[in-house]
């Protein structure tokens, strides 16, 4: 086994993600991050800390390398409905197709799972959900801005009713909802949201 000076705690970080993401934490013991990880326990815990620690550390490396940057590219996006559209489009695509399809996201997988117990994880979360929100009203503000948005729509609640659909469409998506019936869901919801039920959204091609 190799000591603690000689591994790169980052790929042992990529590789609890995986572990956690995908089989969450109460089936996870830490045996198996051992398996996984192929360090001995002395390694882990004088890095990391116990299983705790463990997966705290694995749920703020999975926001910062693969929450954050999405959210950021959507903040920073100027279309407006159409960015809200592929945001939602991608996030289906993920969820239900390739090496990740039905792991879900870590972040809602944890809302959903009992580790949302743990005040540390409530307050990961509860940051995160607020920048799934946040991202999601810039992008709304950008759409008002640009008239898109139908009579009385407001970015503010759309914003709160679209972080709760992100959420829905990972949980549904780690049971196996299919994916075209997600996006008929999505679709729908953002016209109600953004009052532009028969207005199509999407980017064009």
């Amino acid at each position: 086994m190799p000591d603690i000076k000689h591994f790169d705690p980052d790929t042992a970080l990529d590789t609890m993600v995986r572990l956690f993401w995908r089989q969450g934490v109460a089936t996870t013991g830490v045996q198996d991050i051992v398996n996984a990880t192929g360090l001995n326990r002395s390694s882990l815990y004088a890095t990391f800390g116990g299983k705790q620690e463990l997966y705290l550390a694995a749920l703020e490396r999975y926001v910062e390398l693969r929450s954050r940057p999405t959210l950021a590219r959507l903040t920073e996006d100027n279309r407006g409905l159409p960015a809200v559209a592929e945001f939602f489009d991608t996030l289906i695509d993920t969820r239900s197709t390739g090496e990740y399809a039905q792991w879900g996201c870590m972040v809602s997988n944890a809302h959903a799972g009992a580790e949302n117990d743990d005040p540390e994880v409530r307050a990961i979360l509860d940051r995160q959900h607020r920048r799934l929100r946040d991202a999601l009203y810039a992008a709304l503000l950008s759409a008002q801005r640009q008239r898109q948005l139908g009579g009385g729509a407001d970015p503010d609640c759309a914003a709160d009713m679209l972080a709760l659909l992100a959420h829905g469409v990972n949980l549904r998506s780690r049971a196996g909802a299919d994916a075209q019936e997600l996006r008929r869901t999505v679709a729908a919801a953002i016209g109600a949201a953004t009052g532009t039920a028969n207005s199509p959204t999407r980017s064009a091609p």
